[in-house]
């Protein structure tokens, strides 16, 4: 893992697109999209079915490796409306009684409460806070901002482009820290990127064969 100080706070950036927050004991993810496989193939598109077990492990290592007693979900926990994959989610969930899931909610969280509950999952107001950070899952504008407070957030799905000597490049998932905001990368396997706009002064960390590494 790298590492970032970030307002103050010493965060660790995990390969495997996660934040934790040592000091606080807090697992910090965003845009995990469950349920997106599923959904895609009810419409007829041909997604594998192991998409969702892939996250389920990655996540289950994560807790394992780190030991969190919070797990923060930084929006879109799942993609679309109920399917058979929230099931999985709900028997993951219980089978860590001992750790708090919580979610701050995003465009895509749109099941009913009842299914929350069944999750187990503690539901947040859209923006809270937690020390020096103002937790989201869209990046905050700068009247939603709060004075003080440095904004993590997700949506995004930021990533990089590396370019080499040739003038060939590639696109990398990244972890992207500006002045105001720091934003996560999208932990589910099925999603996609947006590149963001580097400025000096930002540090990034882009994703690459099991590795972090800075970049900016």
């Amino acid at each position: 893992m790298e590492t970032v100080t970030i307002a103050g706070e010493l965060l660790e950036l995990h390969p495997e697109r996660a934040v934790y927050w040592r000091a606080r004991r807090m697992l910090l993810l965003a845009d995990l999209h469950l349920g997106k496989g599923a959904h895609f193939r009810r419409a007829g598109i041909a997604v594998p079915q192991l998409v969702s077990d892939v996250n389920f492990a990655r996540l289950r290592g994560l807790i394992e490796e780190l030991h969190p007693e919070r797990v923060l979900l930084l929006g879109d926990l799942f993609h679309s409306d109920h399917n058979h994959v929230w099931g999985g989610f709900c028997d993951f969930t219980a089978s860590f009684p001992q750790l708090s899931f919580e979610l701050v909610p995003g465009n895509h969280d749109i099941l009913p409460p009842h299914c929350y509950e069944e999750a187990r999952l503690t539901m947040h107001e859209t923006i809270i806070t937690v020390g020096p950070f103002s937790l989201s899952h869209h990046p905050l504008t700068p009247l939603q901002r709060i004075a003080g407070k440095y904004n993590l957030c997700g949506h995004v799905h930021p990533c990089v482009r590396l370019v080499d000597r040739t003038g060939g490049g590639m696109k990398l998932p990244s972890f992207y820290f500006g002045e105001k905001e720091g934003i996560l990368p999208a932990f589910g396997e099925f999603t996609g990127c947006a590149e963001v706009k580097v400025r000096p002064g930002d540090q990034v960390f882009v994703l690459a064969e099991d590795q972090v590494l800075a970049v900016a």
